[in-house]
């Protein structure tokens, strides 16, 4: 086991990864840039090294300070967390050769699934269902008529490299398509400094469904079900559900299972979660992140398993401790996000919390590292913190949820609050019946 663990990251996840490693007998190290200073994790941290000023870029995605730090700790090991590094192949890579461990999966699996284009060949060598689309990058005008013309429009054309709706345009038809596939290969150009895009069949009102799994590197991997993540902004999440409510169980099983078999077969090591978009009872894969997912907690919550834990086992060289039929499946789980944001506008509200208040009781648990008097910068991702709730039932899940939206106080600064205690009161939410689209549609209807 890892004798001192440098963090990578900040926020609820930094925090999160500290505790695990406190339950592990694991030192920490914390990094940070100056405006994190006063953050939580690098108060608990048993040291805490400045890594740069304030923007990302010269901090938390600045390689070489973070490797000077791991040097100047003695830490043999970085978690990356979310976003930042943690889907980085290059960083992966020199962190093995210093002899560093990385955790998370190789750097290998992590450049195959990172280009969306071999992720999706993997995808298909591997068994996995895909959506109907070109076998690889569209570079022509041309070839964008014919790929379209084959595959039937509509289609959606997406970025290699991309993520987080950048660079991706949807074709309606003929007419609309060279404006689209142009526009798309600007955007990626701009976003990702590569302008590679691949053309899918668009499908109308898909649901967003993940598979949790976790290897070992050694042929040993387990999925740990379904997690339902349909409510999105401009293709960003707001809302998660394990299981997935709308999905037959036996489906859920053997989706999960063909997604065992895969990692087993990759001999993939870690966490990670195979993405699909989910209409009239198929399942279409459309990528697999290689990290810890912000909504992890769902799926902890029904399973029982810390992920974390789990991570941290398996890349120090120890063997998965779950078995696929031992993974126990009980009751449901919600996680809203929870930002500093204008609930009408969703313009970022950085500011000094003056009152925080996080809600309580039974089947509740919150993700956040923030505190009364913290102020939250303007230079980051704007997530306050995740609101878990646990229910034996989704209806149980779903009053429990209410109560804790009603509850939960933060002074100080806008937050999305509002926007939760009126979701929770729509018929299409408590009976399930929303896809991709419905929140954009809801929020244009309601003038949000």
């Amino acid at each position: 086991m890892f004798q001192k663990v440098l963090i990578a990251n900040r926020g609820e996840i930094a925090l999160r990864i500290l505790r695990a490693c406190k339950d592990l007998g694991i030192q920490t190290v914390a990094v940070h840039s100056v405006a994190d200073s006063n953050a939580m994790h690098v108060r608990l941290a048993d040291e805490s090294v400045c890594i740069g000023p304030n923007p990302a870029r010269d901090s938390y995605l600045n390689i070489p300070s973070i490797l000077a730090a791991c040097e100047i700790t003695g830490a043999d090991a970085v978690h990356p967390g979310y976003g930042f590094l943690s889907e980085n192949a290059r960083f992966a890579r020199i962190l093995t050769e210093h002899k560093i461990t990385f955790i998370g999966p190789s750097s290998h699996h992590i450049e195959i699934m990172g280009d969306k284009i071999t992720a999706k060949k993997t995808a298909v060598e591997l068994g996995i269902p895909v959506v109907p689309g070109s076998a690889g990058a569209v570079s022509t005008e041309e070839e964008a008529r014919r790929t379209a013309a084959e595959i039937g429009y509509p289609v959606l054309i997406k970025a290699t490299a991309g993520g987080g709706g950048r660079g991706m345009k949807v074709a309606p038809s003929e007419a609309d398509l060279i404006v689209a596939w142009s526009t798309a290969r600007s955007e990626a150009k701009a976003a990702f400094g590569n302008d590679s895009v691949y053309m899918e069949k668009y499908l109308a009102k898909p649901r967003h469904i993940e598979v949790q799994v976790m290897g070992d590197g050694q042929g040993n991997a387990v999925h740990l079900g379904t997690r339902d993540c349909s409510l999105q902004r401009r293709h960003q999440k707001i809302w998660e559900e394990a299981s997935a409510p709308t999905v037959p169980k036996d489906q859920q099983m053997r989706i999960g299972e063909i997604c065992a078999a895969a990692m087993r077969k990759l001999k993939y090591s870690g966490a990670g979660t195979i993405e699909f978009l989910y209409e009239n009872g198929e399942f279409y894969f459309i990528e697999m992140n290689t990290r810890l997912q912000v909504e992890h907690p769902v799926t902890e919550r029904i399973t029982g398993i810390d992920i974390v834990y789990e991570q941290i086992r398996v890349a120090s060289g120890e063997t998965l401790s779950i078995e696929q039929d031992k993974v126990p499946f009980y009751g449901h789980a919600i996680e809203v996000r929870i930002n500093a944001e204008d609930p009408q506008t969703f313009a970022p509200s950085p500011g000094k919390i003056s009152f925080y208040h996080p809600a309580g009781g039974v089947g509740v648990r919150v993700d956040s590292a923030v505190y009364q008097g913290y102020t939250i910068p303007p230079y980051y991702d704007s997530l306050i913190g995740k609101l878990i709730v646990y229910g034996r039932t989704r209806e149980e899940c779903l009053q429990r949820l209410r109560r804790a939206i009603d509850e939960f106080v933060v002074d100080g600064v806008k937050t999305t609050l509002p926007l939760f205690q009126r979701l929770i009161k729509e018929p299409d939410i408590l009976s399930g019946n929303y896809d991709i689209h419905w929140l954009e549609k809801y929020l244009a209807a309601n003038k949000v």
